[in-house]
């Protein structure tokens, strides 16, 4: 063999050697390249999932929105329509006999109005007859359910009926 030959081998060596260093670190990148696209893809579905329950948690929301808004509108519509009934009530009750001048003196009602408080008084200094207390009886226990929510704030009370009505003298 000739020395171009040798040379020749011994630069196809060298050239071979780099090649398979260089194909070396290429094959490295490629792996590192792969298990970043996979971590890439693993990160895009879980961005996707949190996207889907996102969406789901802004459905939940406008839902509930729209409950509150219509609940809302409801106890307004209750609101505005017992104003109005309050104000047909002030506008029927009778109105107070207008005085003739605002700077003369009121000597008869003062004088209508002690004489009133005088009968009050008299009747109340008369001795009333000693009752005896009345028996105590145990209640029984009743537990009472906490308010909800969802307790209507405008809806009128059940009238009680007042045990003393009956009793005046």
């Amino acid at each position: 063999m000739s020395i171009v030959a040798i040379s020749m081998n011994l630069l196809l060596v060298g050239l071979l050697a780099a090649a398979l260093i260089m194909g070396h670190h290429l094959n490295r990148r490629l792996k590192a390249l792969r298990d970043s696209h996979e971590g890439f893809a693993k990160a895009v579905a879980d961005l996707d999932l949190a996207a889907a329950r996102a969406e789901q948690g802004l459905a939940d929301l406008r839902a509930a929105t729209d409950e509150a808004h219509d609940a809302l509108a409801d106890r307004i519509e209750k609101a505005r329509a017992l104003t109005a009934k309050l104000d047909r009530h002030i506008q029927s009750s009778p109105q107070p006999a207008p005085r003739a001048r605002r700077d003369e003196p009121v000597e008869e009602d003062v004088e209508r109005v002690t004489h009133r408080l005088g009968a009050l008084l008299s009747g109340a200094r008369e001795p009333r007859p000693e009752r005896a207390p009345p028996p105590r009886r145990e209640a029984p226990l009743v537990r009472l359910k906490p308010a909800s929510l969802d307790d209507d704030l405008f809806e009128q009370p059940a009238e009680r009926p007042n045990p003393r009505a009956g009793t005046r003298r």
